[in-house]
């Protein structure tokens, strides 16, 4: 046992299986309590089982640890709410959330239907503030704690993951307002995106040249729970942790920028846009070329 995480309390979402499972058992084994939440469904979000959960905390338990179960559906905010509770009605604090909890109904965008929308985006985008706004309202008040939401490289964009990628885009947008709104208060908020073999990524059409196991993301999240991060003032930031590369996301920000003396017409904007403005090249776009290349030519691509 460590003590990175020595007498904290830690809730960690979709904490049953693959990364959210590798990162309570982490936490457990740096000394946090762990409430272990997973709503314990398949990868398209059906079948649910509380089995999942208990088994976890058995494992964790059997390694000298403690945790409780929560078998909660937290794209609700009653179950976001429980995950919260559980933690203070167990061990009487709330340190750390991490939001790993997600599902994936892939379709092109022009066939998406809305039963296949709107699950992903709870799970993902809601489910994660379910649980920042009842922690954040306890740490608040204990003027101290963390919030981690997870999010994606697919945040840039996706071919056949709308949904997933945009509420992954929306959950970078949340972890960045936590920072703002809670940095007087003592808690912090950060984003990871990562790239381990997990259920999710075993669907992934391409070869994934760049990819770890779910223990080197739990790595990440167990220091990014720890006061060692805290002291380095880490908020607001979105790290990828895929395999032995760890990397920081850059924060968003004007790139080019062009006036009109007397405002603007659709003529003007056409003068003055592609030359003065211009664009920012899609990184995404020229890989979805090549994946297109390369699928054609019968062989896997790489991303």
């Amino acid at each position: 046992m460590g003590n990175f995480l020595a007498g904290k309390v830690v809730a960690i979402t979709g904490a049953g299986r693959g990364i959210g499972r590798a990162v309570a058992l982490g936490a457990a084994a740096e000394g946090a309590r762990v409430v272990v939440n997973d709503y314990g469904v398949s990868v398209d979000g059906s079948e649910p089982t509380s089995s999942v959960a208990e088994a976890v905390v058995k494992e964790i338990e059997a390694a000298g640890g403690e945790a409780v179960a929560v078998a909660d559906d937290i794209s609700t905010m009653a179950g976001g709410q429980r995950v919260v509770d559980a933690a203070l009605a167990s061990y009487g604090r709330i340190d750390g959330v991490v939001c790993v909890a997600g599902i994936l109904r892939e379709r092109m965008l022009f066939n998406m239907s809305e039963e296949e929308w709107d699950p992903v985006v709870a799970t993902h985008l809601k489910g994660t503030f379910t649980v920042f706004r009842a922690a954040s309202a306890v740490m608040r008040k204990q003027r101290a704690g963390t919030l981690i939401g997870f999010t994606s490289g697919n945040h840039q964009g996706s071919v056949s993951q709308a949904n997933y990628s945009a509420a992954k885009g929306g959950v970078i947008s949340l972890v960045r307002s936590a920072a703002l709104g809670l940095h007087r208060y003592g808690v912090t908020a950060n984003a990871v995106a990562p790239v381990a073999r997990t259920r999710m990524s075993a669907g992934v059409p391409v070869e994934l040249t760049e990819i770890g196991e779910p223990e080197d993301v739990a790595a990440l999240v167990v220091y990014l729970l720890s006061d060692r991060a805290r002291e380095e003032r880490i908020t607001g930031q979105v790290y990828t942790v895929a395999g032995p590369k760890i990397a920081v996301w850059a924060q968003p920000r004007e790139l080019r920028s062009a006036y009109a003396d007397g405002g603007w017409t659709p003529e003007r904007v056409a003068e003055v846009l592609p030359g003065a403005v211009g664009v920012d090249p899609m990184p995404m776009l020229e890989r979805v070329s090549e994946m297109a290349r390369a699928a054609a030519s019968g062989e896997r691509p790489n991303a």
